[in-house]
């Protein structure tokens, strides 16, 4: 029992996630302090308030309502999600494309209803293959696939 426990911790994709969630806590504090000690600032100063957002608070009777907490975390959310995408999303987005085969195309695509009895068929058959009659195949997909039209 001890051993299966060992092999499922000792898997590549559980430490990878380890990691992940390592390096991910370390990148939201550094974020979370970045915001705190310059965004947060930046807007006090464009607003004309005192830029500190976590002591914003109003009541309701005797309950107290602390939206600056809120709207804290919603600047290092924006920061963070905005960090993630321009950095690494959008730029492995990019490589990925780079390097990504073109796939060749399935001349059995295109689909195209038979003439005679509609049911559907390729759209290069020459011949359906629920009724047997010759259909002339179509040109255009022919001409993608460059597969002479055969009879």
């Amino acid at each position: 029992m001890l051993n299966g426990f060992k092999d499922f911790i000792l898997r590549g994709n559980v430490i990878s996630m380890a990691i992940g969630l390592a390096v991910g806590t370390a990148f939201t504090a550094v974020v979370t302090g970045f915001s705190k000690a310059f965004i947060t600032p930046l807007i006090g100063l464009a607003t004309g308030s005192v830029g500190n957002f976590n002591d914003a608070q109003f009541h309701v009777g005797k309950t107290v309502f602390p939206y600056g907490l809120a709207i804290s975390a919603t600047i290092a959310f924006l920061i963070t999600a905005a960090v993630l995408y321009f950095l690494i999303v959008a730029p492995l987005a990019k490589v990925q494309a780079r390097f990504a085969k073109e796939e060749a195309a399935d001349p059995k695509a295109e689909k195209r209803d038979c003439p005679r009895c509609f049911t559907e068929i390729p759209a290069i058959a020459s011949r359906c293959a629920h009724c047997t009659s010759e259909v002339e195949p179509v040109a255009t997909e022919l001409e993608k696939l460059s597969v002479p039209a055969a009879r």
